[in-house]
């Protein structure tokens, strides 16, 4: 009987989760966001010399003034600028399906965070600095095509494979949620704890999960399928090692290096280290922050605002053996 009772429950839980899921995509889906995108990418590359000058004015912002006319003239002609160009264009013929993807994210945007303002969008090239493809500020949103060319694409023939397999287009909304997602979650300044830089990439990957709801687990994460899955596998044999070595409060700078900068691999000095993905800390405080707010009534903006002492506690996190 009891098991009777627990199991009409959690049916009934699910139930009302689940309107509630559709009662807040119906609410989303209605809200009206006005998304520009500029494709100055495609307008530099149709250029003429004498269209410069009205380029300028169209886009000052693009045109440091300590640069005459001339230096932008010459790369109009100059090989390497031509062919990124050219490629950026094979890759993003059309922008529709990133414009689709960018107006869901900026109505989710508007959903949880009101007072944000939806910046004009302007696609552009950077000479693959893959370091910073889209650039996010209170007015603008720069998105440098020609970082999303493809993994395997000849202009990444030099990086780093790990980073090249970053470098599509399938990630370049995950690239703009993340640029977001840095902007609103404070960064742990007191707290030097290995802890608090886990809570802090949790945060930034859980505020994924509300604003790119439509992408999968890997690409928020910027994992291949097979890396997720791993991670998932072995995610209770992790959290036991950083527990084991009482890694959670400790202020050792190099633990960033091994478990949170982007790398090839994760460094636990174990036979599995050839395996892992890199940059498992975050998925491991992404997993907490979500057990956290699955056990928790706490909002996304009461969330952000959070200590990651508090999150731990009370997330009762125990990852599946």
């Amino acid at each position: 009987m009891k098991r009777y009772i627990f199991l009409v429950l959690m049916a009934s839980l699910f139930f009302w989760s689940c309107k509630e899921e559709d009662k807040i995509a119906k609410e989303i889906d209605a809200i009206v966001v006005e998304v520009q995108v500029s494709r100055f990418d495609r307008e530099f590359a149709n250029a003429k010399p004498n269209d410069i000058p009205k380029l300028k004015q169209t886009y000052p912002y693009l045109f440091p003034e300590q640069y005459t006319d001339s230096v932008w003239v010459a790369k109009l002609t100059d090989t390497l600028q031509v062919e990124i160009l050219k490629e950026v264009d094979s890759v993003f013929t059309d922008f529709d399906a990133e414009q689709q993807e960018l107006e869901s994210f900026f109505k989710h945007v508007k959903y949880y965070f009101p007072n944000q303002k939806t910046p004009k969008i302007i696609t552009v090239i950077t000479d693959v600095e893959y370091n910073n493809p889209v650039i996010l500020t209170n007015d603008f949103l720069f998105l440098g095509l020609d970082n999303y060319l493809g993994t395997s694409h000849k202009f990444y023939g030099g990086i780093q494979s790990y980073i090249a397999s970053g470098l599509d287009k399938k990630f370049l909304i995950a690239d703009v949620a993340n640029a977001f997602a840095k902007k609103v979650v404070p960064y742990p300044v007191k707290d030097r704890t290995f802890l608090a830089q886990l809570i802090y990439y949790g945060k930034q990957l859980y505020i994924k999960d509300k604003l790119i709801p439509f992408k999968t687990d890997a690409e928020k994460i910027k994992y291949s399928q097979e890396d997720l899955d791993w991670s998932f596998v072995n995610e209770e044999q992790m959290w036991r090692y950083y527990v084991e070595r009482e890694l959670l409060y400790s202020t050792d700078v190099k633990l960033r290096k091994r478990f949170l900068d982007p790398a090839p691999f994760s460094k636990f000095q174990l036979e599995l280290d050839s395996e892992s993905p890199g940059r498992l800390g975050r998925f491991l405080g992404w997993q907490m922050v979500r057990s956290y707010m699955e056990k928790n009534d706490t909002s996304l903006q009461q969330l952000l605002k959070l200590p990651a002492e508090e999150i731990f506690k009370k997330s009762n996190y125990k990852p599946k053996r």
